[in-house]
């Protein structure tokens, strides 16, 4: 049977409509962004590619949970001083916010190491990432990316009516730079990196990413998403920023979404030339989708470095505990270097989602590699107990 294609009205209106089956998927659901379309199977799955695909729990990632893990959610944040630069800023709330908006991309920018002009703000990097794909693929054309990734971007290519060329990551977790090379031809627009990679975690060196994107960017863009780079120790945080700085046709997100713990405040930024951001804002204003208060609550926690260390330490040592944990239980995690992990699971993914879900968990399940796969977001270390409770309860 052909896989069907769900766009976000059919899933209102299957839901509204529908008492089983389908309509109990979520607008929530997919890729921690709901706005490109997804193919659903006859089963109920979200349908990525012909070796990566997505269960979908029957009561929906809405569900009362005690522990939810499922959308790598900082459990720290925001910073008390970004919390208190938010409630300040509430009362200009009926204002525009332009300036307080040029002055957190001065800020960035002198972060980065680039020019204003070399920055684009919006509300989450993913908003970035989709912009992206609707202007690079207006005219269709394909995108290259590892497989699985980081979906966003890629949806909304193909929705666009672009293809996805699809590359299978290494043994070794690492993106496969030399066949993505291959992949290449005179219809791609946009080679797409994740780095540290969603949803594995996993990371590509960056010597050799570096190499790479020097190399094929003169060919054909590289946009490479830093969204988890934060959880990395400051000494291996190495951005592929500099390469912008060269002049290279790179381009890099970031987002105040994880390691910064502000998934709610929407507030996001590329680092790009300057002509390629021209051809995005010349279709939309990224910067208008941000509220001044989040813009204040972003520029506190930039300057808030004790957070910043405090978040990075705590993750890392939840990480640690549920990685040995799972060892011990008989599992396989995926060393991590992100704010969640994934480890093989032996049970109809579907079923392992359902039974974690009636137990308050929330977790993702995926499979590629020809094997299912449970994707945990790090929580507290309460919460990640429940998780290794339900665990236990469940894959025994």
């Amino acid at each position: 049977m052909k896989p069907r294609t769900f766009n976000r009205r059919d899933w209102m209106r299957t839901t509204a409509l529908t008492a089983g089956g389908l309509g109990l998927i979520p607008v929530s659901g997919f890729c921690e962004t709901p706005r490109a379309p997804v193919r659903i199977s006859p089963a109920g799955e979200a349908l990525y590619s012909p070796f990566f695909r997505e269960y979908l729990p029957e009561a929906g990632y809405n569900a009362p949970l005690a522990a939810k893990l499922n959308a790598n959610e900082n459990p720290y944040g925001p910073s008390a001083l970004a919390r208190e630069a938010l409630s300040a800023a509430s009362a200009s709330g009926n204002r525009y916010a332009w300036r307080e908006l040029m002055g957190l991309i001065d800020e960035i920018a002198g972060l980065e190491g680039v020019q204003p002009e070399n920055i684009i703000t919006g509300p989450g990097s993913s908003d970035i990432l989709e912009k992206t794909a609707m202007v690079f693929f207006q005219q269709g054309g394909n995108v290259v990316s590892a497989d699985p990734s980081y979906m966003s971007l890629i949806q909304v290519a193909r929705s666009c009516g672009a293809e996805w060329k699809p590359v299978p990551l290494k043994a070794d977790w690492s993106h496969d730079l030399e066949a993505m090379e291959a992949a290449i031809d005179d219809q791609t627009n946009l080679v797409y990196i994740c780095n540290p990679n969603n949803p594995t975690g996993t990371l590509t060196p960056a010597d050799a990413l570096l190499e790479f994107c020097d190399r094929v960017s003169d060919k054909v863009p590289v946009f490479v998403d830093e969204a988890y780079l934060g959880f990395l120790e400051p000494e291996a945080q190495k951005s592929m920023v500099s390469l912008v700085a060269r002049g290279k046709n790179v381009i890099v997100a970031r987002t105040f979404s994880k390691i910064h713990g502000m998934a709610g405040l929407r507030v996001g930024y590329a680092v790009a030339l300057p002509e390629t951001l021209e051809r995005i804002n010349a279709i939309t204003r990224g910067g208008m989708g941000i509220s001044g208060p989040s813009i204040a609550a972003a520029r506190a926690s930039m300057s808030d470095l004790d957070f910043l260390n405090e978040c990075r330490s705590l993750n890392t040592s939840v990480r640690t505990h549920v990685y040995d944990s799972l060892k011990e239980l008989g599992h396989k995690p995926v060393p991590s270097y992100t704010s969640f992990m994934i480890f093989p699971i032996a049970l109809e993914g579907k079923d392992f989602l359902d039974s974690m879900t009636a137990l308050q968990v929330g977790v993702r399940a995926f499979h590629f590699k020809d094997q299912n796969w449970c994707r945990v977001s790090m929580g507290t270390r309460a919460e990640m107990d429940l998780f290794l409770d339900a665990v236990r309860k469940t894959l025994v």
